[in-house]
Parts: structure tokens; sequence; C-alpha cells
């Protein structure tokens, strides 16, 4: 079996010492302020650096995707290396992102005819695309080929959501990512709107007053998930998915735990650039995917 590198589009939003830890490497989008001056995502500009600058006056960022050669420079290290490669990226539904990756595919497999790419779109974004992203690792860790773990990601990913707020629809509605949102009586004052990212798609669930309840209903939104679909929590994997507002995470983070009876796995995601662009300070929600279980497959 050949070994293979992996990547993601910065759009996973995988804490730094987990990248580290299951050595994942990032391909940057760019954010610009002006539509003149872009800078990289985690290289240019910190997440932190971004928010700033979006609080700092009424300022709205535009994003743009990793282009061909940026995948192939990051690539062919892995390449020359003898390394394969299995990228995951941006749902297709907010970003060209995945089609660079393809076209990078098919330039360097030319290239280098002994060699595979997978590229997979995670059909999420944030936390949902990284935890599908550290599924992927676990699934390399325990052994698994690049083919097989390019089979289960992409029955995995169908098991991803994103329950979440956003403190504003003014982000979605500048980047025109609002779709089927802009229902959810975006013009009420302190009105909160409700949504969930599944299949790629942003789905209105419900709109409440006050930043409070919108939490708390966050929360019920993923109970009420378990419930309908006669889900065990215990298969899988969450985590919270944060702009700005730490305090909040950990109000989230502590009602998750006790609802789940155990400690999560992995520390907040920031939401960076690439989404935080679209939802705005304040957005905040929680994600989960099935977990990847290595006794259900079989080791190679």
């Amino acid at each position: 079996m050949r070994p293979y590198q992996l990547f993601s589009d910065s759009a996973c939003d995988i804490p730094e010492q987990l990248l580290k830890e299951h050595q994942i490497n990032l391909i940057p989008f760019y954010v610009s302020f002006d539509q003149e001056t872009y800078y990289k995502e985690h290289i240019d500009i910190s997440k932190e650096m971004f928010y700033d600058t979006l609080m700092s006056g009424k300022v709205y960022a535009k994003t743009s995707l990793p282009s061909v050669q940026d995948y192939i420079s990051m690539f062919k290290p892995a390449l020359k290396e003898g390394k394969d490669i299995l990228c995951l990226c941006l749902t297709q539904k907010f970003s060209g992102s995945y089609q660079s990756a393809l076209s990078a595919k098919q330039i360097l497999e030319d290239q280098y005819p002994e060699s595979t790419i997978s590229v997979i779109d995670s059909i999420q974004a944030t936390g949902g695309q990284g935890l599908l992203m550290l599924q992927i690792a676990a699934m390399k860790e325990a052994g698994l080929s690049l083919e097989e773990a390019t089979e289960e990601a992409n029955k995995l990913k169908n098991t991803a959501r994103i329950m979440f707020t956003v403190n504003t629809l003014d982000y979605l509605s500048k980047g025109r990512r609002i779709g089927k949102v802009i229902s959810l009586a975006k013009d009420m004052l302190d009105l909160k709107p409700l949504i969930q990212l599944k299949d790629g798609e942003l789905i209105p669930y419900a709109i409440v007053r006050g930043r409070k309840k919108s939490l708390d209903k966050v929360f019920d939104m993923v109970v009420e998930y378990f419930k309908e679909n006669n889900e065990n929590p215990d298969d899988y994997d969450f985590c919270i998915a944060n702009a700005t507002t730490m305090d909040d995470a950990i109000y989230l983070r502590d009602k998750l735990e006790t609802y789940l009876e155990r400690k999560l796995n992995y520390p907040v995601f920031q939401i960076g650039v690439t989404i935080g662009t679209y939802t705005g300070p304040g957005a905040i929600g929680i994600c989960f995917i099935k977990r990847y279980n290595k006794h259900m497959f079989k080791m190679v």
C-alpha cells in the first residue's frame, strides 16, 4: 500500500494542534476587505485580525478560492516523495475550491502517472468539514488505504450536520449565501435565525428573540435530531464552532457534554475567514458526524 498525505482547504477550521497531531496540510482561501488586496488565511491574516477588522467598522469581506496553481504547489512535494494524496474540500455549493483541486489532480496525475490523488467534496463547511477530515485521519492512522478511506469518507460525510445561529443575516445577505434563509424575517429587532447545514444547503429551522434563547435552541436542535432520526449520539463525534464569543461556546459545550455524559474530544473550532465572511461575528454552532469505527472496516 502506498503512503498518502492528507490535505484540506482552510474552510475546515481545524485547530492548529490537531492539524499538527494528524499531519494535515491546509490549502488557504483568500480574503479581501477592499477587493484589491487579498490575504491568505492563516498565513497573511489570523482569525483574530479578520474579526477585529470586521468589527472595527461597517466592513464586509470577500473571499477568493485557492487557485489550481495553489493546489499544484501544495501537492507536488508529497508526490515527489512518492506519496499519494487525499484532499477534502468545502462543499461545491459554497465554493469552486473542489473544482480547483480536481483540475490540479488532472494535471498532476499526467505528470506523476504512478500517483493517485483523491479529491472529496465534503458537502460541509467549518467544523462539519473539520470533523470529517479528522475521521479520515483516524482511518489513515488505522491503516486504511487511500481507496478505502475515500470510500468510507464519502459514506460518513452524509451523516454530518451543523446546527447554528448568527447574530445578523447581514453577512449572509451581502455574501449572497442567504438562499432559503431569507425567509427568516431578517428585519425584525433582535431576532436570531436558527439554521442547519445539511448536504451543502443552508436550511432555515426557526427564529427566536435574544441571544440566550438562540443558544438554547441550537442545543435543542441537536437533541431533536437524534430523537427524530433514532440515532445514538454515542456513535458520533461533536465539536463547537465559534466565531468571537468564547463564553457562549463554553456555555454550549457544557450543555452538550452534560447531554452526552462525556467530554468532547476536541477543543472549540474557531470559524475562520472562509465561512466567517458569510456568517459574521457572533456565529456559533454545534457540529457532529458519525464516528469512524475501526472495528467496522477491514484492516490492511
